[in-house]
């Protein structure tokens, strides 16, 4: 059962009771990620995550780790395109400790000049490790080229030149735009009492203050077509192929779900068992929606020897054909539906998941759907939606691709495609 209460300071506060566990997941929730920054603070939602955690006016950043080891709960953050999220996980009797330790580094954060230049180090670091990973690398490539008209396109962890752009004064002022009461969420799941859990969120957050100025207008979404490659030295080439998918609120999200598993989604896909069951030609293919409030992308990926590229797109582009000209079976239909719920149920095993799903769905939606209307919406989606989605979205002269490669296979990859 799902509650929604919401304080003074205009901070969204969402709750979830579940009476036969031991624990609680508390989950701050902001809606401040890569999409809200521009050319010169990219990276900055990211560098602030990782800066709360260096040290409040009363606790250093071992005492912030040593408050939740001593209890033996967990405490991490994540910053995402649309939103950053601070959570901790405990022993249901020590609820009151996490929030109060969540509230500390939000509200009481130094942001020590010291600790910055520091972290600046640690996130430059972050930025060459995934230099040095050419399956994330081609993803983000993507993702930068699909949306490169939009903020969406922004990398999370910005860029070495934005990177050194961040300094104090541009953390606060960052701050004191996003990081308000009316632009956040707290969200719990767990067993609590939930008279004393309010007493506590009252106290701890009732004076956070608000922004009345703030702009939650996006733009529409300049979806960008291209094909782009990226040199290195490396055995593998790594492939990504890139459509414009659906927004948040849109009627075509789980359509486009159920079509993504029968695609590419699960080990029974049709690109898993043609590409690496059948033929052996990859270890690694797959594929994936991402949904976001003003737009989103389907995006196929696939890693093989360069010698097979050819032979792997062909197959990709061929998938795909058949799926415009056929669209998909019943059974094919009924059994996607099937495997989403399952994964849906079996996702919300725990209260962690519980929190994040009331969480993210509160701050981006603005309500929570329950397990039955979710669900419903699935069970909902008929043959019709399924062939306009896929007319929609596959469309193969609005594509992306990217690559990482030591080969040129670029050539390759447009005659395959017509591009």
């Amino acid at each position: 059962m799902y509650k929604r209460y919401t304080l003074e300071n205009g901070l969204r506060v969402v709750t979830e009771y579940i009476p036969f566990v031991k624990s609680v997941s508390i989950g701050v929730w902001i809606e401040a990620g890569s999409k809200h920054e521009n050319t010169i603070n990219n990276g900055i939602s990211h560098f602030i995550e990782h800066m709360v955690f260096k040290g409040t006016d009363k606790r250093t950043a071992k005492d912030i780790a040593d408050i939740i080891d001593s209890v033996g709960g967990q405490i991490n953050a994540f910053t995402s395109k649309e939103c950053t999220c601070y959570y901790t996980k405990v022993l249901d009797s020590h609820y009151d400790l996490a929030i109060d330790l969540l509230s500390d580094m939000l509200f009481n954060s130094k942001f020590d000049p010291i600790e910055i230049e520091k972290e600046r180090s640690v996130i430059l670091e972050e930025i060459n490790m995934y230099e040095d990973s050419p399956e994330d690398l081609v993803h983000d490539i993507l993702s930068q080229t699909l949306f490169k008209n939009n903020s969406l396109g922004m990398p999370i962890l910005g860029t070495e030149d934005t990177l050194h752009n961040i300094d104090r004064e541009m953390i606060l002022q960052y701050m004191d735009e996003y990081y308000v009461s009316n632009n956040a969420v707290l969200s719990i799941a767990g067993n609590f009492d939930e008279k004393k859990l309010l007493e506590t969120i009252n106290d701890k957050f009732s004076t956070w203050s608000n922004n009345n100025n703030l702009n939650k207008a996006y733009e529409t979404i300049n979806y960008n077509f291209e094909v782009v490659s990226k040199y290195k030295e490396i055995e593998q080439t790594h492939l990504c192929i890139g459509f414009k998918g659906a927004e948040l609120d849109s009627n075509d999200v789980y359509p486009l779900l159920i079509l993504n598993n029968v695609l590419g989604g699960s080990m029974s896909s049709k690109l898993f068992q043609s590409v690496r069951e059948e033929r052996g030609l990859a270890y690694s293919i797959y594929s994936y929606p991402s949904i976001y409030k003003n737009g989103g992308s389907l995006v196929i990926y696939a890693g093989t020897n360069p010698n097979q590229v050819e032979e792997v797109t062909k197959i990709i582009y061929n998938e795909i054909k058949d799926i415009i000209s056929n669209s998909l079976s019943e059974d094919e239909i009924n059994k996607s539906k099937e495997q989403l719920k399952g994964n849906y149920i079996l996702g919300l095993e725990s209260t962690s998941s519980r929190m994040t799903s009331i969480g993210k769905s509160e701050l981006l939606r603005n309500r929570i759907y329950s397990q039955k209307e979710i669900i419903d919406k699935i069970d909902s989606v008929n043959s019709a939606d399924i062939q306009r989605v896929i007319q929609r979205i596959f469309k193969l002269d609005e594509v992306t691709i990217t690559t990482v490669s030591k080969d040129n296979i670029i050539k390759t990859i447009k005659n395959i495609f017509e591009l």
